[in-house]
């Protein structure tokens, strides 16, 4: 069993790895909204990698409220424009997603920067799409919660109370796996962007049912990558976009 998360754009080795014939598990966030190392990305093709530098540059100093005047300065009069340009880049990222897992048979949740009815809508037949629910996975019992944490207010973003709703209906499994990290602070907390991205809903999830591994991703440069929650080994299973790589389960 293969486990990726932060494909972020990088179809073509997502297609390499479709192609190995494993069981493949993806774990969200497919679209590239922005490349931090780069300013590459949907954004910079909306609105110029200058602007992207600049937004980048307020959003790493904490001034949020400032990067959100920025975006409105930046959007004002051009919603509907931006809206279609948008929806035209998201739409041509998942027709790309899609041939890359075109008879994978693989499970596929979402990330904080996809729109999760559009990549449920998009997927090709025989890849399943997981909002929140139970699968047996080479024997293993399996459950997948979609969503990232909340922030921004976008469709790919769940409440806490949500989560924790969604995570309460999966009862027992062996196996958890989530777009988001746990609320341990070595495995939610990026060395780059400084703050914490962490569910507590998770967290308490796994102290209650004590699965024996949670895999998650959304944290491109953990201060940790594996820590074990009594139990449960948790483990990010890495920046697809910048590794290519798969983590293997075992």
């Amino acid at each position: 069993m293969l486990l990726v998360s932060d494909v972020h754009g990088a179809f073509d080795a997502l297609a390499r790895v479709a192609a190995s014939g494993e069981t493949l598990l993806v774990l969200g966030d497919l679209l590239n909204f922005v490349d931090y190392r780069t300013m590459d990305g949907m954004l910079a093709e909306v609105a110029g990698k200058e602007f992207v530098i600049r937004l980048a540059g307020l959003r790493t100093r904490g001034e949020h409220h400032a990067a959100r005047d920025l975006w409105a300065e930046f959007s004002a009069g051009r919603e509907t424009e931006i809206r279609e340009r948008y929806d035209a880049l998201t739409r041509a990222a998942y027709r790309r997603a899609a041939r890359a897992l075109a008879g994978s048979g693989a499970y596929v949740t979402y990330g904080n920067v996809d729109r999760p009815g559009l990549l449920a809508e998009m997927l090709p037949e025989g890849v399943t799409f997981v909002d929140a629910a139970v699968f047996e996975i080479e024997g293993i019992v399996v459950g997948m919660v979609g969503g990232g944490v909340p922030s921004l207010g976008v469709p790919g973003e769940v409440t806490h109370d949500a989560m924790a709703t969604r995570l309460g209906g999966l009862g027992p499994v062996e196996m958890l796996c989530t777009h988001v990290a746990p609320a341990v602070r070595p495995l939610s907390t990026d060395v780059v962007g400084g703050r914490p991205k962490e569910s507590v809903p998770v967290l308490d999830y796994l102290r209650e049912h004590r699965p024996r591994w949670h895999y998650f991703g959304d944290i491109h440069q953990p201060q940790a990558i594996s820590w074990r929650v009594g139990r449960t080994l948790c483990r990010n299973v890495g920046y697809f976009r910048a590794t290519h790589r798969p983590v293997r389960h075992g």
